[in-house]
């Protein structure tokens, strides 16, 4: 597919490796010891100029955990000054007031994992005791200034109260809830190579993702496949440049075409198929693409 007919829409954009929790799923492998990467403030900064003049509709910031990252609010505005919607997937844990007044000021929309109804449980999979506590309150916070939210579940072990974690997201007045299951991809895959198989197939397609080094992937989970480096080549340069065109290629050798006219929103809407599919979507045949309507999931699991 040309760079012309596969405009980039969306783009994730990992600021930090720092995250205060550690969950043993996390597909970036990030965790205390994470560190903010190479790209400096002025180069995120021209990253959001290049996707506004490339005519990118959203953003998301992720990490690691993006609240930590200590320019954030800075990003947030010029975004905000490009025309570009913004979204931070957060765990919700690490928020101070000048971030809040940034996502009120800003229209900035939040995304979150939850894992359990219970503290107990959620803490054993973030291992961050309090985490529990601290997420759930600030997902009440948002939604009390008026702050859309989306929030998600991802089965990350056997007999975790994932339906009564949703209920209990519902419960407190978010919207929009979904959930999807472990990748094995960063500490997840214990180990394992990374496999284009457990892509769901839509990499590149409208979206990728830019790292902390100026890695550009062609999704969030697909940082072993890159197509470029912002540092290197402007991005213009890198969406549908040779390597991206190679990597596409793999994808498609794995998934087909037909991959790519099957939407259930997994991560984003135009994200899918997932397997095992979130209960609102049912099925991830592509072939049966025209019966899937108003899934409802959520962003990039933390």
């Amino acid at each position: 597919m040309s760079a012309a007919a596969n405009r980039l829409l969306f783009a994730w954009l990992e600021v930090t490796g720092l995250c205060n929790e550690f969950c043993d799923h996390c597909y970036a492998d990030s965790g205390p010891k994470g560190t903010h990467g190479s790209m400096t403030v002025q180069d995120w900064v021209s990253v959001l100029d290049q996707l506004a003049d490339m005519g990118t509709l959203d953003v998301q910031f992720i990490g690691g955990e993006p609240t930590l990252y200590p320019h954030l609010s800075e990003l947030i505005e010029h975004a905000h000054g490009r025309g570009l919607g913004i979204e931070v997937f957060s765990n919700m844990t690490h928020i101070r007031a000048p971030l809040w007044d940034a996502f009120t000021r800003y229209g900035v929309k939040l995304a979150t994992s939850y894992y359990s109804d219970t503290a107990e449980e959620h803490d054993q999979v973030t291992q961050l005791r309090g985490s529990h506590k601290k997420t759930r309150a600030n997902v009440q916070k948002a939604l009390e200034l008026g702050i859309p939210l989306r929030g998600g579940v991802v089965a990350v072990r056997d007999n975790q109260r994932v339906q009564e974690a949703a209920r209990d997201l519902t419960a407190l007045g978010v919207g929009t809830v979904g959930g999807d299951r472990t990748r094995a991809f960063g500490r997840a895959s214990k180990g394992a190579a990374p496999t284009i198989a457990d892509l769901c197939g839509h990499c590149a397609h409208e979206k990728c993702a830019i790292g902390p080094t100026g890695d550009v992937w062609p999704c969030v989970l697909g940082r072993f496949l890159t197509i470029g480096n912002v540092l290197e080549k402007p991005i213009s340069g890198i969406w549908g440049g040779a390597q991206m065109a190679d990597v596409t290629a793999d994808i498609t050798a794995v998934h087909g075409e037909g991959v790519q006219s099957c939407t259930p929103p997994q991560f984003l809407p135009m994200c899918g198929p997932c397997g095992p599919c979130v209960p609102s979507v049912g099925h991830c045949d592509p072939k049966e693409a025209g019966s899937i309507t108003g899934a409802d999931t959520i962003g990039a699991p933390a």
